[in-house]
Order: C-alpha cells, then structure tokens, then sequence
C-alpha cells in the first residue's frame, strides 16, 4: 500500500486554514485506499524531518502561507528525494512573490494591474498611486493584511499601524466582478464568480460558511469565459506550475477589463474552498481529487 504523508498547520497566518485542510484531505486519501500519515509542521524543523523518516513513498502538502507554499519545505523535500504534490520551489516562490509573479505574468503577456512596491511608512506621507487602490503583503497568501484605500478614506494611518509584513505592494483596485480559474496540470476547470457582503474577498470570506457566495459556472460572455480559461493555464505554465493552481481574476462589466491577480500553488481544500467545488462541478469528487494530486507527485522539479 502506497503511504502517503500529509504536512498541515505550519507557522503562517493559514495555519488554521491549513490544518483543516489537512483534516480533510486525510479523510480523503484514507477513503482512496492510500496508508496515510498525518504530520502536524510547527516551527522545529527537525521534528519534520525526523517524522518523514523512514521516508514515506508521496508528501502531500496540505500547507499555506509563509513556508508550505514559497518554495521552502519544497526544497527541504527535495533535498530528501521525497515527491511531493503541488508545485515545485522555483514556481512555488514565484508566485509567493506577488511582485515577482506579475513580472513573469507582464513578460507573457497576460493582463495585469499597474502596482507598486513600496515601505509602508510611505503611506503616511501620500498616496503612492492615485486612490481607488490595494495594499497587500508582497508574500502572504488569503487576502492576509489586504485593504482598500478609497478616496477620502483616511485610513492610511491604521494600516501602517496594523502593517507586520515587510514590504507592501499597492495595486490599482480594479472595480467589478471576483472570479476564479481552477487549473489541474493543462486543463482550466470552469469561471466561477465570488459574491460576498464584505467589502471585497477577505479571508473571513474565503473561510467562514456563509460569508461568499460562488456561482459556477459564472454568468459571462462566451469570450470572456473563455479569455478568463486562457489566462489561467497560461499563468499556471508561465511560472512553471505543477498540479493544481488557482487563478483570482477581476472583471469590470463596464470596461470589458478583465485582470489576472495572482496564482495561488497551494488552493484551500476545507469545505468552503474552490478547487475542490469546481473539480466536483467536473464530475471529479474529492478523493479522485486527492488521489489525481498524489499520483502526480514528484520532486527535483
């Protein structure tokens, strides 16, 4: 029997993110037939290695954020020669790097926003672009530290208060509609469209029951649904990606404007998470899901 490890929690803001989708992921692999091996990661990263030996035949890494998803335990699995799912270090800290990713992005060609990156005391002198726009961390992941900064908001001051992320980059707020592209290896899943009553995505949103609402698929025109398929495989392969990806896009109804965010390497997998919606939407359930992940698991790559 095929044992396979799952790495959860981590020392990231998602860490509670990430040990329920560690939860689930175990329930699935056990119902696949797999011999599975829970592993909670915490700060010791001796403890990790001791707990991967002997070596099990596939990681699957349920982590998220700072550490699980930026090329770091990729390389720590790596240099054991234990394969792992999702994607590989170079293209897990490309798209971690939320600056790095859109450079890649604006050489392939695909739409993005125009942003920069800046200390975040600067905020407290001018506005560094010209309001509607976004302030995020340049290397964390759920929408963690996100805000809007809105004409005569006034709120420059709380968030360089709040501010605990290093360099912040600030973006053009791209006004209408949240959509999503799940994309498993060359294959873009479907356009799903977020709704929610917060002000835009956050994490409450991404992970409480009841604070978003999708639609898939969602209600576009034919060529943006499938300009929307397009972009995503395209950045998935632009930053090198493996596996399963998750592409955040903004469309504005009123322009046509339709704007590639990020890619996420590491899609949630709780029972309010995307991916696993729009692979069952694909007739795809969630152990086939697992199982699909783990049987394309590798390393050194």
């Amino acid at each position: 029997m095929i044992r396979v490890a799952v790495l959860h929690g981590g020392m990231s803001a998602e860490r509670e993110v990430s040990l329920r989708t560690g939860s689930q992921v175990v329930e699935a692999l056990q119902a696949a037939g797999y011999e599975v091996q829970p592993i909670e990661v915490t700060e010791d990263l001796g403890a990790l290695i001791a707990a991967l030996n002997p070596a099990p035949d596939v990681v699957f890494n349920a982590l998220h954020g700072r550490f699980g998803e930026d090329g770091t335990v990729q390389g720590v699995l790596d240099y054991l020669g234990i394969p792992y799912t999702h994607s590989g270090v170079r293209a897990s800290a490309l798209a971690m790097d939320k600056a790095a990713a859109k450079a890649v992005f604006a050489h392939a060609g695909l739409p993005v926003a125009p942003h920069r990156i800046i200390d975040i005391a600067e905020l407290a002198d001018h506005d560094p672009l010209p309001p509607p726009y976004v302030v995020k961390p340049v290397n964390e992941g759920s929408s963690v530290g996100v805000s809007i900064v809105r004409p005569g908001g006034n709120r420059n001051g709380q968030i360089i208060q709040e501010w605990r992320f290093g360099p912040a980059m600030v973006e053009q707020y791209i006004p209408g509609r949240e959509l999503t592209v799940c994309v498993l290896e060359d294959r873009a899943l479907v356009v799903t469209e977020i709704l929610t009553g917060e002000e835009f995505y956050d994490y409450h949103a991404k992970y409480s029951a009841g604070a978003s609402r999708h639609i898939l698929p969602a209600q576009l025109p034919a060529e943006v649904t499938r300009h929307a398929l397009d972009i995503a495989v395209a950045a998935h392969r632009a930053l090198g990606c493996r596996g399963a990806t998750r592409t955040d896009l903004r469309y504005d109804d009123a322009t046509g404007r339709l704007v590639l965010l990020e890619v996420n390497t590491q899609p949630g997998m709780t029972r309010t998470s995307l991916l696993p919606e729009q692979a069952a939407h694909a007739g795809i359930s969630f152990p086939e899901l697992c199982r699909w992940m783990v049987e394309r698991a590798a390393c050194r790559v």
